[in-house]
């Protein structure tokens, strides 16, 4: 299954950064799902890879309209393309439970709504440092600049913190976001 979700990847993203975006999250969630529920890390994994398969088409940063269909238009994707199942299809969607008002309900959907903002939090950090490498990132930074409203401002605080939800202190969440990123710093280029 992840050999033909890296082909919907490359073929519905154009944007470097969401493809790495989507890998990164693929591996948080992986991470998580060793945590929380063992039996389905790859469900976890590939859900986080292909969460944002609607990005590239859709202008959802600026569009309210397109804003609402962030999350519909990726599991319509990928029914089409026959892969995934109703529990990945319901954490794709609720992944933006702001907009859509698709609830998290499940496990996976609460880890993937915490796990996409901190990716993108933790490469801001990674790229503030001098030699902007994931390997000189610690948690402690993490945790510091949360407190920095003014820091990657976009991001989601109250997202990231929402992990605690499912028992998950906080800055054990980062560590685990942090070295399972880590993990692929080639992917992602840092």
């Amino acid at each position: 299954m992840r050999d033909k979700a890296v082909e919907l990847v490359n073929k519905y993203l154009e944007s470097e950064h969401l493809i790495k975006h989507s890998y990164a999250v693929e591996a948080v969630m992986r991470a998580l799902a060793n945590k929380l529920e063992p039996d389905k890390v790859d469900e976890w994994a590939i859900t986080g890879l292909l969460h944002d398969l609607d990005s590239d088409m859709l202008d959802y940063k600026n569009n309210i309209e397109d804003c609402k269909v962030h999350g519909f238009k990726s599991v319509e994707i990928l029914k089409n393309e026959k892969l995934g199942n109703e529990c990945m299809y319901q954490a794709i969607k609720a992944h933006n439970e702001d907009y859509n008002g698709v609830k998290r309900e499940t496990l996976m959907d609460k880890a993937i709504y915490a796990a996409d903002p901190i990716t993108g939090f933790i490469t801001a950090i990674t790229l503030v440092y001098p030699d902007k490498k994931i390997a000189s990132v610690k948690v402690k930074s993490i945790i510091k600049r949360m407190k920095e409203l003014r820091f990657a401002a976009g991001a989601n605080r109250d997202a990231m913190r929402s992990i605690e939800e499912v028992g998950i202190p906080f800055d054990e969440f980062a560590q685990i976001s942090l070295d399972a990123m880590k993990e692929i710093s080639d992917t992602l280029g840092l």
